[in-house]
């Protein structure tokens, strides 16, 4: 009589003859199983050249501002040269504006700041965003119509002239600048929030979640922002190229701190000169160029990888 087939034979590993066996069941092995949506998002981040262009050139920038100041130190302000010194001067590689400061310190040191706004600004404005478009989406009724009052008052409100009030006001600084900026341009956040916390309120795992007893801010906050998290984190990449140009456009219109050098500074204070000194523009013009683009591009690439559409075409 021959021996059941679930023995393994004699000289066969029993690895091996699990393997086997597994395989003639039809399971597939461990080592073949699909990747997760994580690892699949950053396979399809890393197909795109321009989200990788992107990466690569917001990591020079950042380094340039993070370790730049440490290794060349200087005073942005100080005056090194003659006023308007055109660009390859031996004291100043990239020349010095109108009061004879140097250009390539102010793009160091200017770097720090704009940088620091914009990623502040930034993030505030998402969590508020967040919070609202949550609460209003999850919620409904009542709850919804009055957060919906609040985003269309300051949706409809001019973004550019409350922000110069607010820093008018409070004077101008990093902190009252960020803070302007991110409590004028949340409006948009919160409508994407709210629309995705409408849509999966009523998806089955999430009542299964209420069937089980689990309480509000569990559901919000555990059960649905996980799930509604792949087009705001789009938002908040967006958010911070627009925060930088906010604050440029600011300092461009003299309401940035005095007290610390940025871009939007060196281009605000260098524009009556732009014909006659027009490096101390242009650098600084080109720095907050590529930031902003650099920042799209991540962006841009983030929509693709996240989407699950685009990742199954």
């Amino acid at each position: 009589m021959s021996q059941p087939s679930s023995l393994a034979e004699p000289g066969v590993p029993a690895a091996a003859a699990e393997l086997a066996a597994a395989s003639a069941a039809g399971a597939t092995p461990a080592a073949h199983a699909p990747p997760g949506p994580a690892r699949e998002a950053w396979r399809m981040f890393l197909r795109s050249r321009a989200a990788v262009a992107g990466t690569v050139l917001l990591s020079l920038i950042l380094l340039v501002a993070l370790f730049g100041p440490v290794l060349y130190e200087a005073d942005p302000f100080a005056i090194v040269a003659a006023p308007q010194t055109a660009p390859g001067d031996a004291d100043a590689l990239l020349g010095t504006d109108q009061l004879g400061r140097d250009v390539l310190t102010g793009l160091i040191y200017g770097g720090r700041a704009s940088l620091a706004v914009g990623v502040v600004a930034a993030l505030l404005s998402v969590c508020i965003g967040l919070t609202a478009g949550a609460l209003a989406g999850y919620y409904g009724g009542l709850v919804d119509e009055a957060l919906t009052r609040v985003m269309e008052f300051f949706q409809v409100l001019p973004a550019l002239l409350f922000a110069m009030v607010l820093v008018t006001l409070f004077s101008p600084s990093l902190t009252t600048i960020s803070l302007a900026i991110g409590l004028t341009t949340w409006t948009a956040t919160a409508r994407l929030a709210r629309a995705e916390f409408m849509r999966f309120r009523d998806l089955d795992f999430v009542r299964a979640e209420r069937s089980i007893g689990a309480g509000n801010a569990r559901i919000v906050w555990r059960v649905i922002l996980p799930n509604a998290l792949p087009p705001l984190v789009v938002s908040a990449t967006m958010a911070i190229g627009s925060a930088i140009l906010f604050e440029a456009g600011l300092s461009f219109l003299g309401l940035g701190d005095p007290n610390r050098m940025s871009w939007g500074l060196m281009i605000g204070s260098a524009r009556p000169y732009l014909l006659t000194c027009w490096w101390a523009v242009v650098f600084p013009g080109l720095a907050i160029f590529a930031s902003v683009l650099s920042v799209s591009l991540i962006g841009d690439g983030l929509n693709d990888a996240l989407n699950p559409r685009l990742r199954e075409r």
